[in-house]
């Protein structure tokens, strides 16, 4: 049964569950926008993820990208162009509107891993704005795109649904800066390496309040998604309370990169009691 192991391995290596969180997120977006599905867009986000993340992780030098001596890191590499290739190919299905905006999200990505000239920094490199630009870039493309993808104006509940899928991003990063403190530069300045993993641990309850008091701010309140939230938010508060530096393995790749997948599957569930109560009633 070793294989099962280099398989979920590969799936975590791959990016292939940090993938599948982000389009997780799209289609909760596209629950809450009550707008129809666009498969394009959910296959570009999807095969785009891993392409960014895998470039991210393994190709920020691009020679070192194109020539791979490793077997392991070789079959990454194969699996990246595939995927590359089914993301161009679904780009060329968005409307040209949604295009741009994903250029403008890629170019942040891009910017976040390799600078724009050859002696200046990259993104990630800028103190503290490594964990802002991630959450920006994933409320972007689960949030905004499928907002530019509809006929839907920019209004209240719209823009509380950004910042609240920016507050969620924000605090599902936390278990990993808090992981990657000894690992960080002391140039990244993140946030536990500032004020330490306890006060972040705190800011973080207090992103976790925010999360759900924004949803109440809303015109239209919906019962099923006030009941996921709140379950989600009680699932943060527990990762939180239990997130150390030195972690079980896969805790931050695979058990906090699933909360977005349990989002998704609690609201499923929420809405189908929902209906179900107004049917009996």
């Amino acid at each position: 049964m070793r294989w099962l192991g280099h398989v979920f391995n590969f799936y975590l290596d791959a990016s292939i569950h940090v993938a599948f969180a982000v389009v997780s997120l799209y289609f909760i977006s596209v629950e809450i926008l009550q707008v129809s599905t666009n498969w394009d867009l959910a296959g570009f986000l999807f095969f785009g993820t891993i392409v960014c993340y895998n470039f991210i992780k393994f190709g920020v030098e691009a020679e070192k990208y194109l020539i791979v001596s490793n077997p392991y890191h070789k079959l990454i590499q194969v699996f990246s162009f595939v995927c590359f290739g089914l993301a161009g190919y679904f780009f060329f299905t968005l409307s040209l509107t949604v295009a741009f905006a994903v250029l403008v999200l890629l170019g942040i990505s891009v910017l976040y891993a390799i600078p724009l000239l050859p002696r200046t920094k990259n993104l990630r490199s800028l103190a503290g704005l490594k964990t802002y630009l991630v959450a920006l870039v994933w409320m972007g493309c689960t949030v905004l795109l499928p907002l530019l993808d509809n006929p839907l104006e920019l209004n209240l509940d719209t823009t509380l649904l950004m910042v609240q899928r920016f507050v969620l991003v924000l605090v599902l990063l936390l278990p990993f800066e808090i992981r990657d403190m000894p690992l960080d530069g002391p140039e990244l300045k993140t946030l536990p390496q500032r004020i330490g993993m306890s006060k972040t641990k705190k800011i973080g309850y207090g992103l976790v309040l925010l999360f759900v008091l924004l949803q109440f701010f809303k015109t239209e309140m919906e019962l099923s998604l006030i009941a996921t939230q709140i379950l989600v938010s009680v699932i943060l508060l527990v990762i939180l309370k239990i997130t150390s530096e030195k972690q079980p393995s896969y805790f931050s790749s695979f058990w906090v990169e699933s909360v977005p997948m349990v989002y998704l599957f609690l609201y499923f569930l929420a809405e189908l009691a929902v209906n179900a109560l107004q049917f009996d009633s």
